[in-house]
């Protein structure tokens, strides 16, 4: 993940014990930067812990959509 570059979107599955934890998350979201990152596949796991992570995090915008 350190090597990609230039990444504007980036869709992350959020969900143990299938994916990644919001801290699993976070790390790879600031191996490679997005502009933007979408967390999904969050299930029950809290959504407001991947945008605390990465609140600090300059240049990376969480945005977090309701799934259906």
């Amino acid at each position: 993940m350190k090597q990609l570059q230039n990444i504007d979107i980036a869709f992350l599955p959020m969900n143990l014990p299938y994916t990644m934890t919001p801290e699993m998350v976070a790390d790879a979201a600031r191996m490679f930067h997005p502009k933007v990152l979408y967390p999904y596949h969050q299930g029950e796991t809290d959504t407001a812990m991947i945008v605390s992570l990465l609140k600090n995090e300059k240049g990376i915008e969480v945005r977090i959509r309701k799934m259906k």
